[in-house]
């Protein structure tokens, strides 16, 4: 067992959280990242035990063009700066990782300014892929050159040149040499050379214990990179978008069968999360501000090792404005949320799940087993050691009964809720109260959560709150340039469950409203279940280029995908395999429009 399996993360973007210019103008360093140690505290009090900072080093602008993968960037402060940092989060309890950005440099890093200048005589030429001096580009260059994603900003390193390699690897020594980082978040691992990951595995063996890695990586079986010889783990976009979209349309059926299909491909420990600095905050994408509760729940019970992204604690606003990402990386003041853990029941929750989590060693080593499933409720169990730890959300508008087999033990306690429920014949009858979560663990389990009191809108008043925040603009300064965002807080959550007097009993008219939801719900959970069942071949599909993405079919979005793939080399049948696994409209959608 590793820190890793057991870590609770946070997660910062500090270009954004400590409000430094968009450009880096290479001048005399500000010392920004120091503004950050109160946020340290923070993490601890709301249950976090891990860090993931980053970009870091210097760079021209977002970060992820590096400049020098050795030198703090300017405008957060020095190489000192970030040592102390880092002593800090540990003297804390706090582990820390850095974003790892070596797909890519910038044109700033000096490898690259060497090609500028010396051209086919650079010691450097072969340090990047297909440089090529009878090309061009809109910088005019006078050559050209492999980049990511379409961005000649980002220069993709050839990462299977032993020089590029060693150098990687040097500075990964670099780092846990100076800063003492506990592990790196691989940008972009998703399009890096399997060997490279190799040599970077073997590297993280050799400078700490239980160094770790962790890979972006978006769609995919992601055995491919999580197994002994390349990465520790890799982000779950594949569960991401199931936790959003399976409550906004009332559908648990997806959360499971995407449960059931990350547990099929191994035993994986994947960075479990609902949002980051690339995607819009989960408080903006759900249609029910109320199921900011259940999300949370499943995000700290479901296998994996669980993220919050800064600022989503207080269930703040975050959309995606004109192709930018600048809304989703605001500065904010800790002072600002200073008494949020007692005054917002989003922080609440997540202080009470990150304590529930780090007290439950089931949460973090148990295995998986489903109890119940229905489009609106949805219960499972975490058994370690003889131990079972039962989990139950409803993402319904009224509360709903659940009969579900329960572990070797006479009664449970609702950690959120402080709610004492007896077994009889093997089983436990609970009263999952509407939009909520529980956590239900064997009475005497040592947990310090007090219960979470329950805070409730109506859709119309959330509506209303949404329309609100959503109108109020940034500022801008007479440069033009975005101020921090103001502060929004939620106060329409509901966050975990109603007293125990309001839930001695299930009435027949809840039995009746949620028998009728099922029936109501019925067909879209036949269709769901015949498309995993019953697939097309894309195979058979003819393509028809002329529509757009979110007008396409699941199969033609996968023909699509595959004929996309084909065009950049040799299809497998993992590959098919991984392509026809994914039959979720939005996820087929995204996957198409990321081809280039």
């Amino acid at each position: 067992m590793a820190w890793y399996d057991e870590a609770v993360f946070y997660h910062i973007y500090p270009l954004g959280l400590a409000g430094a210019p968009k450009q880096n103008d290479y001048g005399e360093p500000v010392h920004r990242l120091n503004t950050l140690l109160p946020w340290v505290d923070h993490i601890k009090e709301i249950g976090g035990s891990a860090l993931y900072i980053g970009p870091l080093f210097e760079s021209v602008g977002h970060g992820y063009e590096t400049t020098d993968y050795k030198k703090l960037d300017s405008r957060l402060g020095t190489n000192e700066d970030l040592t102390a940092f880092v002593a800090y989060c540990h003297e804390q309890g706090i582990k820390v990782i850095f974003d790892g950005v070596f797909n890519h440099t910038g044109r700033d890093f000096f490898a690259f300014k060497d090609i500028q200048a010396n051209r086919e005589n650079s010691h450097y030429k072969d340090w990047y892929c297909n440089v090529n001096f009878w090309g061009n580009n809109e910088y005019n260059d006078g050559f050209s050159y492999d980049n990511w994603g379409g961005y000649n900003l980002l220069v993709k390193l050839n990462q299977k040149n032993p020089a590029v390699v060693d150098y990687i690897c040097d500075v990964i020594r670099f780092w846990v040499s100076e800063f003492d980082v506990d592990g790196i978040r691989l940008d972009a691992a998703d399009v890096l050379d399997f060997d490279f990951m190799k040599a970077l595995r073997r590297t993280a063996n050799e400078v700490k214990p239980d160094f770790w890695l962790m890979g972006e990586v978006i769609h995919g079986d992601y055995s491919r990179w999580v197994n002994g010889e390349t990465l520790h783990s890799v982000t779950n976009y594949t569960l991401h978008k199931a936790l959003y979209s399976g409550h906004n349309d009332h559908n648990y059926f997806e959360i499971a069968h995407t449960v059931r299909r990350l547990q099929n491909m191994g035993t994986l420990k994947l960075y479990n999360f609902v949002d980051n600095h690339d995607v819009e905050r989960i408080y903006t994408k759900l249609t029910n501000k109320a199921h900011f509760a259940p999300v949370h729940v499943l995000l700290y019970t479901l296998p994996g090792v669980p993220s919050i992204y800064y600022g989503s604690e207080f269930g703040i606003e975050g959309r995606k404005e004109y192709g930018s990402d600048d809304s989703l990386r605001p500065a904010l003041n800790i002072e600002d949320y200073k008494d949020s853990v007692k005054t917002n029941p989003c922080t609440a929750l997540i202080a009470a799940l990150g304590k529930v989590r780090q007290a439950v060693p089931a949460l973090s080593y148990g295995s998986y087993d489903e109890l119940m499933l229905t489009n609106r409720q949805f219960a499972y169990a975490r058994d370690l050691d003889g131990t079972r730890v039962i989990v139950s959300v409803n993402n319904d508008d009224a509360p709903a009964g659940m009969h579900l087999a329960a572990g070797n033990c006479t009664a449970y306690i609702g950690a959120l809720s402080g709610e004492k429920v007896s077994v009889h014949d093997g089983h436990i009858n609970i009263t999952q109260p509407a939009n909520s979560g529980e956590i239900w663990v064997p009475e005497g389990t040592d947990l310090d959560v007090k219960p979470v009191k329950v805070v409730t809108k109506t859709d119309s008043e959330a509506k209303t709150n949404t329309e609100d925040k959503a109108a109020s603009e940034t500022a801008t300064d007479a440069k033009g340039n975005k101020e921090a965002e103001p502060k929004i807080e939620s106060k329409d959550i509901v966050t975990a469950t109603e007293s125990a007097d309001a839930k001695k009993n299930t009435t027949d008219i809840e039995k009746n409203t949620t028998a009728a939801n099922e029936v109501k719900d019925s067909a879209k959970d036949a269709s769901a279940q015949a498309a995993a069942d019953t697939p097309v071949d894309p195979e058979t599909i003819t393509v028809d280029w002329s529509k757009s993405p979110e007008s396409m079919t699941v199969p033609e979005l996968q023909a699509a995908i595959l004929a996309k793939l084909a065009g950049n080399g040799p299809v497998d049948a993992q590959m098919k395999k991984t392509v026809v696994d994914n039959i979720w409209h939005d996820s087929l959608v995204n996957w198409l429009k990321s081809f280039r």
